[in-house]
């Protein structure tokens, strides 16, 4: 593996003969954790109008999401690994793969729970051209998603002072940091982990990252909700845990991004906006549920795109609950957004001869 200074998508390694492959096949790169991060770290603002541009761009049809593949295991029914294939237009158009797993037995063995890799193809060959470690790639394009809606979701509303976390793993570190990188400031955070040590670390994560408002670390998950103008859901729930829609009487804003930890009935009690439609009503995550529950899908108010664009107006008098199943071309949007840092700094790792047998007839 060498390093180039050659800027994105160029034809060849710095290092390669020339005439020893077709000009048309982009080279191979790999781009690990560290890079990854380092094009990412304190670039919140930039990366959340990323994903607001890429929203617009796949709620005008210039996008290809097809539906996540689920791998699944009879011997480790708790783990999968999800593939997301998409395609995205627009001025960065690029196809891709992102092929993430979530075993959450990880955690017990002082490992996290995610893994993951993003596939970059070029628009033109279809050539792979990039390997990126994507758990940061995920975990920040969620949390933009989530930052995002925060924002468009509390303009017709009291802004929240108040959040609450109710799981407090990797996802939650990611969409605080976006909150506060985007101009969230609270007076009250609140805590609340089914792990105590994962409540007391993420405690002490708050603590050193300088927050100014009052920390508490609850009991119950209906302390936290009654005691939350935001709420935000990182768990890994399976199934739906919270099912009393009386602890949202206060009408909060709900980012319920781990999905499936709503019971219908405080579906049906809330407006809800989704991401995608057909991409969140599926894979029995609690929007799935009130569609069965209902057979119909009435309880919808619209998407993220709907609201960003103003054919939406969340109300102000209504719990408020933001779904989002996770879009494959905001990974992309995301993993391009690095390469082209990458690219631009000179630091490429370019795997030489990568593709090997190009010349059609030898």
């Amino acid at each position: 593996m060498t390093s180039t200074h050659e800027t994105a998508h160029s034809t060849r390694s710095a290092d390669e003969p020339l005439g020893s492959r077709p000009s048309i096949v982009p080279p191979f790169t790999v781009i690990p954790g560290d890079q990854v991060q380092l094009a990412l770290r304190g670039r919140e603002k930039k990366v959340m109008e990323l994903v607001e541009a890429t929203y617009r761009l796949h709620g005008a049809g210039d996008s290809v999401n097809p539906p996540s593949y689920f791998l699944r295991f009879p011997d480790r029914p708790t783990s999968r690994i999800i593939a997301l294939p998409a395609s995205i237009g627009g001025p960065n158009r690029v196809d891709g793969l992102k092929w993430i797993s979530s075993f959450p037995q990880n955690v017990a063995r002082g490992v996290p729970r995610a893994s993951a890799v993003l596939i970059l193809n070029d628009h033109d060959t279809g050539y792979p051209f990039a390997c990126l470690e994507s758990s940061i790639i995920s975990a920040t394009r969620t949390a933009a998603s989530a930052a995002l809606a925060a924002d468009r979701l509390s303009r017709n509303r009291r802004r929240p002072a108040r959040v609450g976390f109710i799981g407090t793993g990797l996802i939650a570190r990611y969409i605080h940091t976006f909150l506060t990188g985007t101009g969230w400031s609270f007076d009250e955070i609140g805590v609340h982990d089914l792990s105590a040590d994962s409540a007391a670390g993420f405690r002490t994560y708050l603590e050193q990252s300088g927050c100014p408002g009052r920390i508490t670390v609850h009991d119950s998950a209906e302390q936290l909700i009654r005691h939350s103008d935001l709420i935000v859901f990182a768990t890994v729930a399976a199934k739906p845990h919270i099912t009393e829609p009386a602890w949202f009487d206060h009408h909060p804003l709900v980012l319920h991004v781990s999905l499936r930890d709503l019971a219908p009935e405080i579906v049906l009690d809330s407006a809800n906006v989704v991401d995608d439609v057909e991409h969140c009503l599926k894979a029995d995550t609690s929007v799935h549920l009130a569609e069965q529950r209902t057979g119909n899908r009435d309880f919808l108010d619209g998407t993220l795109d709907d609201v960003i664009t103003g054919r939406m107006s969340p109300p102000a008098d209504r719990t408020l609950v933001f779904s989002p199943f996770g879009l494959g071309v905001l990974d992309l949007a995301v993993g391009k957004f690095v390469y082209d840092e990458v690219a631009a700094g000179g630091e490429l790792h370019v795997v030489d001869d990568f593709f090997h047998e190009l010349r059609r007839y030898g």
